[in-house]
């Protein structure tokens, strides 16, 4: 199977990632892996789109245990040797009027959004092989959380020399902060999704900024996006655009050409470049 093309996207049994799935199982000239923490919701899922007419294929996986993201791993090396497309979607968020202390949301949210989706990176990068394309999902909160941020906090986000450590070491410190009830003292705005988000947008330009110095000759091309606000579970039915309609950005930059040399450690909304 190592001819043939593979691309998975987390975190896709619904909403956008579903939708993400769904294009690209249209587009997408491989094997496309749908997946999910629950597997009955997974093979649902699958099962779905082959209603549809469409083909899916099924893999477990929790980005929150790293058991399971290293079980995927294996089976994409093994079976395909590699990987080339990955859409790194799984996220939560709590509601705007949920009642969860502050500090528990920062340490819930942080946990999936940010750590869960760097172990993902650690752990499938590797795998992908030239020409492959990585997109992160992130939102548009990252940069209106970034404008909350103190001075500091955002010259060190906007940095181009900001490391994969000192970033782990600044989201560490905002989980940190809020428990101990000092985070807008320390210059974080009110918003564990968006400091989550700030941190998937600065660890896709640290990526990118890596895979230019070590692999530069792979024309591996890795950005950052925001669907928009889209009518899932997570941000409700008043949400302006319909998944398929948020999956478009994500779906873009999957199957961007192979003689395409940009964008690339960039964060776009509506298939445009943002400033960061």
């Amino acid at each position: 199977m190592a001819n043939m093309p593979v691309a998975v996207v987390t975190g896709s049994n619904k909403g956008i990632g579903f939708a993400i799935v769904r294009a690209l199982c249209k587009q997408f000239p491989g094997d496309v892996y749908l997946t999910a923490r629950d597997p009955g919701r997974g093979q649902e899922a699958v099962a779905k789109l082959q209603e549809e007419g469409l083909r899916a294929l099924f893999h477990q996986l929790d980005i929150d245990d790293l058991q399971s993201i290293r079980a995927l791993r294996d089976f994409l090396k093994e079976k395909y040797g590699g990987l080339n497309v990955l859409v790194n979607n799984a996220g939560i968020a709590f509601k705007v009027h949920d009642t969860t202390p502050f500090a528990v949301q920062a340490e819930v949210t942080l946990k999936t959004n940010f750590f869960g989706t760097r172990n993902v990176c650690t752990e499938l990068l590797p795998l992908v092989k030239p020409y492959g394309r990585v997109v992160n999902v992130s939102s548009m909160v990252s940069s209106s959380a970034l404008g909350g941020c103190s001075r500091e906090l955002q010259q060190k986000f906007r940095s181009d020399t900001i490391t994969e450590d000192e970033l782990v070491e600044l989201m560490t410190k905002f989980v940190e902060d809020t428990k101990k009830s000092v985070h807008e003292k320390e210059g974080w705005p009110n918003t564990a999704y968006g400091v989550s988000k700030i941190g998937v947008t600065v660890l896709s330009r640290i990526q990118a900024r890596m895979l230019n110095e070590k692999r530069k000759g792979d024309h591996i091309l890795l950005n950052a996006c925001c669907p928009g606000w889209v009518r899932t579970d997570m941000a409700g039915p008043k949400a302006t655009k319909s998944p398929d309609e948020g999956a478009e950005t994500p779906v873009y930059l999957a199957l961007l050409p192979s003689d395409a040399d940009g964008p690339h450690g960039q964060f776009l909304s509506n298939k445009t470049v943002r400033t960061w």
